[in-house]
């Protein structure tokens, strides 16, 4: 799903990283680790076709990252640091959206999806109006809930509290489980407890 060999970042005269190398396979999930500084959401930008590497290669279902080629889009799901809502859209309705799920018998399945974020008492307060823990449950249910081959995640573990920390593994091993390739930045332990391997940056 995702194949990187010889990856690198420079700015200016300097190198943020390079020589990165690694491998996601369907249903797996690669860790990246280090501190604050060294390049882990670089990385994550690059994979998703946000940023150039100044060397290296990458391939992500199998053809160059692209974050404005519309198929591409389809088969990679992304939570980057700059990624946001609308606020006056309720969690429902921004659930509703990424599954296109209007109907009456499709509301199963969306208030299943908000009970599994531990969201159900807020499903019809705007997201505005969330407080930011809640508001980033429901960009990761988002990111993950919505059709996709891959996951790339930064820092998940921002804003939670010690329940959403606790849930984070869970839903990484619902996405693996799934089929899923995940890449993720984390300073979170327990999410080096669900990855099949950790990439050390710095």
């Amino acid at each position: 799903m995702i194949e990187v060999a010889g990856l690198g970042v420079r700015i200016d005269d300097s190198w943020l990283f390079r020589d990165i190398d690694l491998t996601v396979h369907s249903g797996q999930c690669v860790a990246l680790v280090g501190p604050n500084g060294t390049g882990k959401s670089t990385v994550l930008r690059c994979v998703y076709g946000a940023q150039t590497p100044t060397a290296g290669t990458l391939t992500v279902c199998g053809q160059r990252p692209d974050e404005r080629d519309v198929d591409f889009r389809r088969s990679v799901s992304v939570l980057l640091d700059d990624s946001d809502f609308f606020a006056e859209l309720t969690a429902r309705q921004h659930i509703e959206l990424l599954l296109h799920s209007f109907s009456d018998e499709d509301q199963s399945t969306v208030d299943k999806l908000l009970e599994y974020a531990g969201l159900s008492h807020r499903a019809d307060v705007p997201a505005g109006g969330l407080s930011a823990g809640q508001r980033r449950r429901l960009l990761l249910l988002g990111a993950a809930s919505r059709s996709h081959q891959v996951l790339l995640l930064d820092e998940p573990e921002r804003a939670l509290d010690v329940d959403g920390k606790a849930w984070l593994p869970q839903l990484i091993g619902w996405c693996t489980d799934a089929g899923v390739a995940v890449l993720m930045a984390t300073h979170h332990p327990a999410l080096l407890d669900v990855a099949d391997h950790v990439v050390s940056l710095g």
